[in-house]
């Protein structure tokens, strides 16, 4: 930290002041928000907090002056905050700025208008990520993390001031998206439920007049509630609409898209080119397409085992590994394409044993009962359409389509 003077820190913090105050008389949002910016650590707060660690005093010039004492309990806290995240006393600053933004959203909600919506973005982001900062901290010293649960609270709270009648409402669904990044991150994703219902059912709120961005960010973290609820198609529906209106610029964000919205296209058949695996750096879905296309359960099954990890903290493992169903319906059909070359009139019966050979060459051990089982629940699921001449240990296959369409194609 450079060497600030006392006159230079007097001087930071009245700057800092009559900016607030200006912003607000002046209703300029654009403004304002950036003066709550605490965690962004930008050169003109950190210098603010410098000044606070040398200036010890700046309640008192707060409440001294009738321009800033109006503001005093939003003020004091937050400059409180400020210094606290300077000297990265992360639980000081989450408890300050808590303070803080209730006392903003007292006075947000008398305020007719929605002049101050960009600033509450901006406390509802810190008051998430300050949280988890805080949270880390209390982990790091042996105790209970209960900072970014009580951030849920408070924003419920918010969601409570704009989920009414007027222009604030548009501001519902970036408080959502935040609500949904807590829940996700706490485990506690049930809780997205009575917020889903607020947005999609509350006649107040037309989806089409919120955001760009809200609606992107909105769409990404339902499809992902619908990954977990094996609702595919919803997913699907859900993550391409985040994918689709998603700023081309954004790869990053693109990326997070295409990680859950992969699997889901792998579960209904429709398999990601190369290019975009590259271009994406989602190279852990490559083997997986490979088995896909060539019915190799033994790639399959190294894919999954090789980056375990990784798709079990997405939370996609269990979707990935039922795409053996997938596979095991590719191998027969290859199978019956050979068997087509070589006897066109036979193709449709396949001995259960040549199924058996075929796993083996995989390295895949299995007895014929096993595969029995696996043919039958193809046929369960309207992979395949045939039956079982049991005597024989023969698959009969329907002459007609007896691979209904599933959409195994590159998109």
């Amino acid at each position: 930290m450079a060497y600030v003077s006392m006159g230079e820190a007097h001087r930071r913090i009245t700057d800092y002041l009559n900016r607030f105050s200006d912003a607000i008389s002046t209703q300029n949002g654009a403004a304002l928000r950036r003066l709550f910016a605490v965690s962004s650590y930008n050169s003109v707060l950190l210098s603010l907090a410098d000044a606070l660690n040398v200036f010890q005093d700046a309640n008192r010039l707060i409440k001294q002056s009738d321009k800033y004492a109006q503001y005093s309990e939003i003020l004091v806290p937050l400059l409180r905050s400020l210094q606290s995240c300077r000297l990265s006393h992360s639980v000081d600053a989450y408890m300050a700025f808590e303070k803080c933004a209730n006392t903003f959203i007292q006075e947000f909600r008398n305020w007719e208008s929605a002049w101050a919506l960009e600033a509450l973005y901006v406390i509802a982001y810190e008051i998430r990520v300050l949280a988890e900062m805080a949270d880390r901290e209390l982990a790091s010293n042996r105790k209970t993390p209960e900072k970014l649960k009580g951030a849920g609270s408070f924003l419920m709270k918010v969601f409570g001031v704009l989920a009414g009648k007027g222009p604030k409402r548009v501001g519902a669904l970036y408080v959502t998206c935040q609500l949904f990044k807590i829940y996700f991150k706490l485990g506690t994703v049930h809780l997205c439920r009575s917020v889903i219902r607020s947005i999609e059912t509350a006649r107040i709120f037309d989806f089409e007049e919120f955001p760009p961005r809200d609606k992107v960010t909105y769409m990404y973290y339902t499809g992902r509630l619908e990954v977990f609820n094996e609702n595919f198609p919803a997913a699907d529906q859900k993550l391409s609409y985040a994918l689709c209106h998603c700023n081309l610029h954004h790869e990053a964000n693109i990326r997070m898209i295409l990680k859950y919205l992969i699997p889901v296209k792998l579960s209904i058949g429709v398999l990601p080119t190369d290019s975009i695996l590259q271009k994406y750096n989602l190279v852990e879905y490559k083997d997986i397409v490979q088995a896909l296309r060539q019915g190799d359960l033994r790639l399959l099954r190294c894919a999954l085992q090789e980056n375990e990890d990784r798709f079990l903290r997405s939370g996609v493992y269990l979707v990935l590994e039922k795409l053996e169903l997938q596979v095991y319906r590719r191998l027969i059909k290859k199978i019956y394409i050979i068997q087509k070359h070589k006897d066109p009139s036979k193709c449709h019966q396949i001995k259960l044993e040549v199924i058996v050979k075929a796993l083996r060459w995989l390295e895949m051990d299995m007895d014929i009962d096993e595969v029995e089982c696996i043919v039958a629940m193809l046929i369960y699921k309207n992979l395949m359409k045939g039956y079982f001449a049991h005597k024989s240990k023969v698959l009969v296959l329907s002459k007609q389509d007896p691979f209904p369409q599933t959409r195994l194609h590159a998109s």
